[in-house]
């Protein structure tokens, strides 16, 4: 599969916008804050960007190619390593929110139960909250508890972009079928935008697009 160097996945991101978008991440970034309840959460003080998905879908290590930061979020092989909402504060600026994957069963479902109420609360409540990332693996597509997260976030007007992420793992035309039936799923969802964020954090493929974007909702 030939690997992209430049955006040909998301289109409106002229030059000046993604270098506003590499100042920003070029940014100091720092953990401050782990909350394992909604009662631990940390001021809400700046605007927010949410990564959600489903386990092992490569939540932390996007954070970290955003970044361009090898460990500033813990990445691993095994699902459900994250288990708190992990606070990241980006220069002041902008807030990261890496949170629990949803869709784990190896834990207690006591646990993964608690996981996946904190996270749908979390998105449904905070009101610093700007965008939620929803991210895909692209070599699975779209599952039922992704619809399920993107329903509720449709109820609640929450505003979220849908980020296909390892797409280097899967051949073009796969890559492409998921892409056009994620795209049409997009169209029953009022909150969701309608451009799909293609990348790969391996690759650095897609990054600076995302970064762009997000640039947008930064505070002054």
């Amino acid at each position: 599969m030939t690997i992209p160097t430049k955006n040909s996945l998301v289109s409106g991101f002229d030059e000046a916008a993604l270098e506003t978008g590499r100042l920003l991440f070029a940014k100091e970034c720092d953990f401050v804050w782990g909350a394992d309840k909604l009662e631990q959460l940390p001021e809400a003080d700046l605007p927010e960007v949410a990564f959600a998905g489903r386990s092992n879908v490569g939540k932390s290590s996007l954070v970290n190619a955003l970044t361009g930061r090898k460990t500033l979020a813990r990445t691993s092989n095994t699902p459900g390593r994250t288990q708190q909402l992990n606070f990241f504060n980006l220069g002041n600026r902008l807030k990261l929110v890496d949170m629990p994957g949803y869709g784990y069963a190896k834990e207690s479902k006591e646990k993964v139960a608690a996981w996946n109420d904190m996270v749908k609360r979390f998105l449904r409540g905070r009101v610093t909250l700007r965008r939620a990332l929803v991210l895909i693996d692209a070599r699975h597509g779209l599952k039922p508890n992704d619809e399920e997260i993107m329903e509720m976030l449709d109820r609640t007007a929450v505003s979220y972009v849908v980020v296909l992420t390892k797409m280097d793992k899967v051949k073009s035309n796969e890559l492409d079928a998921v892409r056009r039936a994620t795209e049409a799923a997009l169209k029953k969802h009022p909150a969701a935008f309608p451009d799909i964020h293609v990348t790969s954090s391996e690759k650095n493929v897609g990054i600076a697009e995302l970064r762009a974007s997000l640039a947008q909702l930064a505070a002054e």
